[in-house]
């Protein structure tokens, strides 16, 4: 899922807006009528969600460093009604060639796992990270979609903390 600049820029504002008006704490998450549960960390915030099929929750991840201010690091996950293995095959097609689409679009060497890809693309002119994974879980397909700029200059660390906040989502979504 691709998000057009204005709502990237809409997402920024409304993450500074809930910043200035306090703390969010995003904990635990329930999607599709309960049937899928995650935690998120007490710091990322809540900054977009759909209601209906598909069901979507968009998280924003604080980059401390000047990067934060232009890129927005973000977590979604997607939930999509689906009748068979077939049709959640469909979905996470769709979902790919829509990935391949973007600009700049390369595969990573090396993918963390079946039904999971990473790759870079560019988003406004910034090269950015992408992990997405895929599950078919009771009638749904489950897509996780990792998203931070390739270079931060809030360093390795936060970089690493990234990747580890994503795949403890995808541990939890398994």
């Amino acid at each position: 899922m691709s998000f057009p600049r204005s709502i990237v820029t809409i997402a920024i504002a409304l993450a500074a807006t809930l910043l200035l008006a306090g703390s969010v704490h995003a904990t635990d998450v329930s999607m599709a009528d309960g049937s899928v549960h995650f935690s998120t960390p007490d710091n990322w915030l809540g900054i977009m969600e759909t209601q209906g099929d598909p069901e979507a929750k968009v998280f924003q991840v604080p980059d401390p460093s000047p990067t934060g201010k232009n890129s927005l690091a973000r977590i979604t996950v997607t939930v999509k009604l689906v009748n068979d293995v077939n049709s959640f095959n469909q979905y996470k097609s769709e979902a790919t060639a829509k990935a391949m689409a973007l600009p700049g679009y390369k595969v990573a060497a090396l993918p963390p796992g079946p039904n999971s890809y990473t790759y870079t693309a560019q988003e406004n002119a910034t090269e950015f990270s992408y992990t997405e994974h895929y599950w078919f879980k009771s009638g749904h397909a489950i897509q996780l979609r990792c998203v931070r700029p390739s270079q931060s200059l809030a360093g390795a660390a936060w970089k690493a903390e990234f990747d580890k906040g994503c795949e403890a989502i995808a541990a939890q979504l398994k």
